[in-house]
């Protein structure tokens, strides 16, 4: 799931303030050095492969009613909650597969509500929509996601529904992972461009006492924040197990809790 864009992109706006000033306080020598930088910018994280041309052709009869990936199940009712860490402060992350179900594009998408708090206080609140086709790929259809300062709403920025105003559908999980594909995982430009990479497969990762095995690996980058890259790990049978900022940060979060919901 593609979380977070909301400080994400402050974090983003953060940083190209910081050099703006920066550029202000060194004068003419540093904007020639900008423009240079400019002319030969450096190679993306993750290329799709597809030259920014994207225009997938979805119909809603290639479609199933369960989201059963084994990476990626999303059983209605089923919990998973995760503590860690974003920006220094202790995060807590509820993610809850709901009853519900939302049309997008003629496609009925499962309804997933992640719950983000920090320091006991919800901080984002957010309804995804996902669905699986025929051959077993996972797609995010979209996100009403709401940002939350002391109760109130602060920000509804990067929510995005595929087919409104351009936004296009990505894969959140592919049917057959396999080392080194890449792929679109939402495209709103300017606003929902993340991307994601297979890393590895058959992996082992330690969660807390909780040793797992066959997991897959996956990179994930945008380019509307290109110095972070997060890398995500999903168990079979289960879904994501931990997620961990390998560049450009240090947020991560590890899977505490998992089950039907209370």
């Amino acid at each position: 799931m593609a979380r977070h864009h909301g400080r994400t992109a402050g974090r983003a706006l953060a940083a190209l303030a910081l050099a703006g000033l920066a550029g202000a306080a060194c004068g003419d020598d540093t904007a020639t050095e900008t423009t240079d930088a400019t002319e030969a910018p450096e190679a993306p994280v993750i290329d799709p492969g597809d030259g920014g041309n994207y225009a997938p052709n979805l119909d809603p009869a290639d479609f199933v009613a369960a989201v059963d990936n084994p990476y990626l199940p999303l059983t209605p009712g089923a919990r998973w909650v995760y503590e860690g860490s974003s920006d220094g402060e202790p995060e807590r992350i509820e993610v809850v597969v709901t009853d519900q179900r939302r049309a997008i594009m003629g496609i009925s998408a499962v309804v997933v509500r992640d719950t983000v708090s920090v320091d006991g206080e919800v901080a984002e609140d957010t309804y995804d929509w996902f669905a699986q086709d025929r051959d077993g790929n996972v797609w995010y259809l979209g996100e009403d996601s709401r940002e939350y300062e002391d109760g109130q709403v602060s920000s509804t920025e990067g929510s995005w529904e595929a087919g409104v105003d351009g936004a296009l559908p990505g894969i959140v999980m592919p049917a057959h992972p396999v080392a080194g594909q890449a792929y679109r995982q939402e495209f709103y430009p300017g606003e929902a461009e993340d991307l994601a990479e297979v890393t590895e497969l058959g992996a082992t990762k330690a969660v807390g006492p909780q040793e797992y095995g066959d997991v897959l690996v996956i990179k994930e980058w945008n380019p509307l924040e290109p110095e972070v890259v997060e890398q995500k790990y999903y168990a079979p049978g289960l879904g994501m197990i931990a997620e961990e900022t390998v560049a450009g940060g240090d947020d991560r979060a590890e899977l505490i809790e998992t089950g039907a919901q209370p």
